[in-house]
């Protein structure tokens, strides 16, 4: 009972703060549903295994295709942060 009035006190004060300063409201990106972003990291965790593997067996040209695959997520997330930012 007690941890639950804590909670609700907590989130009135956080609520009054956000109301007096807007600056302090959360502006990230929205967050992923919980499916979409287990996806992502297994399917991340793979490829990521599989480049590192390829470094090792194709030596130079491992190296730069992991770095090619780094530049490009990068890239992505770049304009999907951009995108988001200019949608607001």
């Amino acid at each position: 009972m007690a941890s639950r009035d804590t909670r609700q006190q907590f989130d009135d004060i956080v609520e009054r703060l956000t109301a007096d300063y807007p600056s302090l409201a959360r502006t990230g990106l929205p967050p992923w549903p919980r499916p979409v972003l287990i996806t992502v990291l297994i399917a991340g965790g793979l490829v990521w295994a599989f480049l590192s593997i390829a470094m090792v067996a194709w030596g130079l040209w491992g190296v730069l295709l992991t770095c090619a695959t780094v530049l490009a997520t990068a890239a992505a997330l770049t304009v999907r942060t951009y995108r988001w930012r200019a949608g607001r």
